[in-house]
């Protein structure tokens, strides 16, 4: 019987949630639902030097944003809890300590100062960064070097002291990854990475393996920086007794920076002009605001459809995936190996797509929002027409209001310049006799207002736009915007008039 598939997403609480985060747990999402198995949030919050008060929470609010709510979480509960490492804190040790017992991990007593003096002392041409291993691991303070006598004595002085991972020497460690194939390592090239530290708290590498056994996860999804760590990981799995329960692993590509020379951090989005975050993260030590993309105005379902994307396709030119839709299609072997250059115009073509498919009503919904905090009364189907006119010229949510405020105040400034390299007595004539014609028109809409123009300015001999340009600056201010009769019909008769006469006297 096949098991149900059980993955699991699992940050550190230790600041905001970067694009590559959301796109691995978006990606475990994806391949959970397409399996009809379980998504889960495992707080990884060991490292409690690194913890920033509220950074659970915002990758929570994140999560929840972007339509990828997990089924089991710190907040939701579940039946593998706790699912805060720091909660779990009890379960660690006597695994370590099994491993202790098995010779496959070892005490170390070295203090800082001595780990420092180490990577000096060692240090050579060919080995410029010494590592705490097989070649150094006799040289140094621990239960491999020193006699029993020794490490009972430091025992009952209550010696602070870690619990090492005691790496084979020369032994070749493989594994098949669901992304790029079989991978092989040499055990000599990993150090003896610390398992628990001095305060009881377990490192990354024992948690990962314990959490991930007992919350029966299925497939585990990584970045790539990780892989490295495998080996390690493997022989736990393996030394534990649990290898056959070892989930199928795929390392994820890297979210690269826009010349794809590096990962893409939050100093390269500060100096380009781009957020890297899902939400506006505040660092509570500094105050620093860090833009997010829901901020600068993104839809959830263009950047989780942005994010699906870096990295990932279906196979076909298809570009365009409702969420329901990625579910249908993701499957992990379309995800390419190497790492996807982030485009920050690609990112915005994303959103613009997702608001031309959004409906006007929903689009009115937000310009009504806007209008309540402008204090600016509007009838919502006249709302609504606007929004189905200006929505397919905003990249942006922000956009909304520069290309409608003219449907709802008059404009505060007009391009004058633009209307005066053109303007004569004919130009006025024409426009003040076309508020004489049109203060008669009974049937005030865009057709009809459109051919009536254009027939009076043709009867002048006058070109159709050298009269439609000043009207548009006339009636919305500035030379762009959706039509210029549709803005006529939508402020109504009166303010078209009131606006026309107002420019021909600045003019």
């Amino acid at each position: 019987m096949q098991k149900k598939v059980r993955v699991r997403f699992a940050p550190s609480p230790t600041g905001g949630l970067h694009l590559g985060g959301v796109r691995t747990a978006l990606y475990n999402y994806l391949f959970a639902r397409h399996h009809g198995g379980d998504f889960i949030l495992r707080i990884e919050d060991t490292d409690q030097n690194r913890y920033v008060p509220g950074a659970e929470q915002y990758i929570r609010d994140c999560l929840d944003w972007c339509g990828i709510t997990p089924d089991e979480s710190p907040s939701a509960g579940g039946p593998y809890g706790p699912y805060r490492q720091s909660e779990r804190k009890g379960l660690y040790r006597s695994y370590a300590e099994k491993l202790l017992e098995n010779g496959h991990a070892y005490m170390a007593f070295d203090t800082p100062a001595e780990l420092e003096e180490m990577r000096i002392k060692y240090k050579t041409d060919d080995n410029p960064s010494p590592q705490y291993n097989a070649v150094t691991r006799k040289k140094m303070r621990n239960s491999e070097s020193l006699s029993a006598e020794e490490v009972t004595d430091l025992l009952n002085k209550q010696t602070p002291y870690v619990i090492r991972i005691r790496m084979p020497d020369n032994e070749e460690i493989q594994f098949t990854d669901m992304i790029r194939g079989k991978i092989s390592f040499n055990a000599s090239q990993v150090d003896d990475k610390v398992l628990l530290k001095a305060d009881g708290m377990p490192t990354y590498h024992l948690a990962v393996v314990v959490d991930d056994y007992l919350m029966k996860i299925t497939h585990a999804f990584r970045g790539e920086e990780w892989l490295s760590s495998s080996p390690v990981h493997i022989l736990l799995w393996r030394w534990l007794g649990w290898e056959a329960e070892m989930p199928e692993w795929a390392h994820l590509p890297l979210i690269l920076k826009p010349d794809g020379k590096g990962k893409l951090s939050k100093r390269d989005g500060d100096r380009l002009g781009f957020p890297v975050f899902a939400m506006d993260w505040k660092d509570p030590a500094t105050g620093e605001v860090a833009k997010g993309f829901r901020e600068r105005g993104f839809l959830p379902e263009a950047f989780i459809n942005m994010l699906a994307m870096l990295g990932w396709n279906d196979g076909s030119a298809q570009e365009i995936f409702t969420k329901e839709e990625l579910t249908e299609k993701f499957s992990i072997d379309r995800v390419h190996k190497a790492g996807a250059k982030f485009n920050y115009e690609k990112a915005k073509w994303f959103n613009h797509e997702w608001i031309k498919r959004s409906s006007d009503e929903w689009i009115a919904g937000k310009l009504i929002e806007i209008l309540n905090d402008k204090k600016i009364s509007a009838s919502p189907e006249i709302v609504v027409k606007v929004a189905g006119l200006i929505k397919e010229r905003c990249a942006f949510l922000d956009e909304l209001w520069p290309n409608s405020h003219f449907f709802f105040e008059t404009p505060a400034v007009y391009d004058l310049d633009a209307i005066r390299t053109k303007w004569n007595e004919e130009k006025k004539n024409l426009f003040t006799d076309w508020i004489d014609r049109s203060s008669a028109i009974s049937d005030w809409s865009a057709p009809l207002l459109e051919k009536d123009f254009k027939d009076f300015v043709a009867s002048r001999n006058i070109k159709p736009g050298d009269a439609l340009m000043p009207l548009r600056i006339m009636l919305a201010g500035s030379k762009t915007g959706p039509g210029v009769f549709d803005i006529a019909e939508l402020i109504g008769k009166e303010e078209t008039i009131k606006r026309i006469q107002s420019t021909i006297g600045l003019l």
